[in-house]
């Protein structure tokens, strides 16, 4: 919001939150209406594609925001190289508003305007016209509305809102408060109702002009370079008719110059163009290699995570991740993303971060958590994870942290198999596993004498068990596989610290992944579950206490994040990732991968030395 809001700052529909497209309801359904009274040749056909219009619209900016995210975490054209935050995100949430206030004043001039009734597909008169009274009287009105907006009086009611994102996104061209969206759609109205007035206005006018803007404002914000200079070479005064995300995105961090909607024309009259402008653009398209230190290997967990993704939906990202009813509706897109990973053969960036002088990325793996369960998989997904470590090796990366990805021993050997086939790596492989059993152990209040070890035996649950026996608690197992696989791995000394029991329910259970409900209710009440999976239990009890998966708070020194990694609170990572990152913040020069086990008071005491602080209780 800005400094010091003023009038018809709020949307009119700003309380009724996600609620807010029922205002598109009654025209929607009007529309529908008389297309079933009148059918398809007699229906009024520009009336009808409004509202498709506005979801085309969504899905252009859904695909710049994406493809924003996507550049911007790996790209070497990035224009604004800052911290973007969640407040940044929550600021500009509501990005759709502008088009549902364009909806509706579509739907009025529709309604209500005689000739804007029956509007053919196309019309060349109209669409001439409509290039004609942008690039005159629209971007010189829009020219010196934005130079008034800079003015103290309207900058801090209104426009202050805008800048306040200096690393602009796509969808920071239209978070503006409402009174200033009035102004901007009378001046985009005046090439379509002059169109409409003069019956030379169609459907497709409408929707291209409508897009073009879109477009324009996606790429001015979107903050990496990508209009190619051969384009200006080829014609020179092109530099004059469209400007370059570089050239907008200097009117975010110096203010007062280039103030052109999409034509630098009206800069170059009244002069003022900032001077650094053909500079910036020929450095940022240019770019400059950036040596990565640590890469974090993730992948998507259910077929909603997607979405949830850092290039999926900005508000969802985000948030902590919650399976929503309303994303049935979007399940094919679930599916189709499904065999499209299926398909695809390569690693992509997602994520990119920095603490003080370290450099980080998260790599995708395009594969789903069951995915990784699925025996025909198997030498694909390891080919895959190969691959990134090579690439990882190649590139100088110093750790290579396997996340999510070391969830089944029995796909590589926690990394194992890939030291073997390449004992030579520079990059170190980590798996996180002793943060992970260092941060549970902490987890469990001191006074506890006994604990039920529980679930699918991994890698952490081996290593807790032993630090556990070694410390004189027992450890008690109620799965007899489970029990005699592991039995034998503890020193004699420790062993008999180790129990079976089908029917002791201490009050602390460590769990793994495959518990289910009914396991859930044979605890006591007051029971604390503390889990050691990277996925969290699902709560069965009211009356029980429960722990989040291993995981820290992060230090302010950590920037750029703004999206939530799976279930965890905003600014917490799991024990996996910091690992990485602790291991290359410390220099170590150790593999943590197959059975190896780092001293988990050592990688402990690390990690809260650099600022990590551990999440415990739910």
């Amino acid at each position: 919001m800005a400094s010091n809001p003023g009038l018809l700052t709020e949307w009119p529909w700003q309380r009724l939150g996600n609620f807010k497209y029922v205002v598109l309801a009654p025209w929607a359904i009007h529309g529908f209406y008389g297309l079933v009274s009148k059918g398809w040749r007699e229906a009024d056909m520009g009336y009808l594609m409004i509202l498709p219009g506005l979801l085309v619209r969504m899905l252009h900016n859904q695909i710049w925001i994406s493809l924003s995210r996507f550049q911007n975490a790996r790209s070497k054209h990035r224009i604004v190289d800052k911290s973007l935050d969640f407040e940044q995100v929550d600021r500009e949430r509501n990005w759709d508003d502008q088009i549902i206030f364009n909806g509706i004043l579509m739907y009025v001039g529709a309604y209500y305007i005689e000739k804007a009734k029956y509007l053919p597909w196309w019309n060349t008169d109209g669409a001439i016209l409509i290039a004609l009274l942008h690039m005159g009287p629209v971007e010189f009105l829009y020219y010196w509305f934005h130079r008034a907006l800079h003015h103290h009086f309207l900058y801090s009611r209104y426009h202050s809102h805008h800048h306040a994102s200096i690393v602009t996104e796509p969808i920071t061209s239209v978070i503006h408060p409402f009174a200033e969206h009035i102004v901007y759609f009378a001046l985009f109205a005046i090439p379509l109702l002059s169109a409409v007035f003069t019956g030379t206005a169609s459907i497709l006018n409408f929707l291209f002009y409508l897009i073009y803007i879109d477009f324009m404002n996606n790429m001015g914000h979107c903050n990496f370079e990508l209009v190619p200079d051969w384009l200006f070479h080829a014609f020179p005064p092109l530099k004059y008719l469209m400007y370059t995300p570089s050239y907008h995105s200097l009117h975010h961090t110096q203010f007062r110059t280039n103030y052109s909607l999409f034509m630098p024309f009206y800069d170059y009259v009244y002069n003022t163009m900032d001077k650094s402008s053909d500079d910036l653009y020929e450095r940022t398209l240019e770019g400059k290699e950036e040596n990565i230190d640590v890469v974090h290997l993730a992948h998507p967990t259910t077929l909603q995570s997607i979405f949830y993704f850092r290039l999926g939906f900005a508000s969802l990202a985000s948030m902590p991740y919650h399976s929503k009813w309303y994303m049935i509706v979007l399940s094919p897109v679930s599916w189709i993303s499904m065999m499209v990973t299926s398909i695809y053969g390569s690693t992509f960036t997602v994520e990119r971060n920095t603490m003080d002088k370290l450099k980080m990325q998260t790599w995708a793996i395009p594969r789903y958590a069951f995915q990784y369960g699925l025996g025909w998989e198997k030498e694909a997904i390891n080919d895959l994870i190969e691959k990134a470590i090579l690439d990882a090796d190649k590139r100088g990366v110093k750790v290579l942290s396997l996340g999510l990805l070391n969830q089944t021993r029995e796909l590589n050997g926690s990394g194992e198999l890939y030291l073997q086939k390449h004992p030579k790596l520079n990059v170190k492989i980590v798996d996180g596993s002793s943060l992970a059993a260092a941060l549970v152990i902490k987890s469990i209040p001191q006074e506890v004498d006994q604990v039920l070890l529980t679930g699918d035996l991994s890698k952490v649950a081996c290593a807790i068990a032993t630090s556990l026996c070694q410390g004189g608690i027992q450890v008690i197992m109620n799965q007899k596989q489970e029990y005699h696989i592991l039995k034998p791995q503890l020193p004699e000394n420790i062993a008999s610290n180790l129990l079976f029991s089908r029917t002791s329910t201490p009050e602390v259970w460590l769990v793994g992944d495959g518990i289910e409900d009914k396991d859930q209710r044979r605890a006591q009440k007051g029971t604390k579950f503390i889990p050691f999976s990277q996925f969290p239990l699902k709560k069965a009890r009211k009356n029980c206490t429960y722990y989040t998966t291993p995981a820290m708070k992060i230090p302010k020194s950590l920037q750029n994040m703004h999206s939530c990694e799976n279930w965890l609170p905003r600014r917490v990572m799991s024990a996996w990732r910091v690992a990485g990152i602790v291991h290359a913040l410390e220099g170590w020069s150790m593999h943590e991968c197959g059975d190896a086990i780092l001293d988990m008071e050592m990688i402990l005491s690390a990690a809260t030395r650099h600022g990590f602080v551990p999440l415990q209780q739910a």
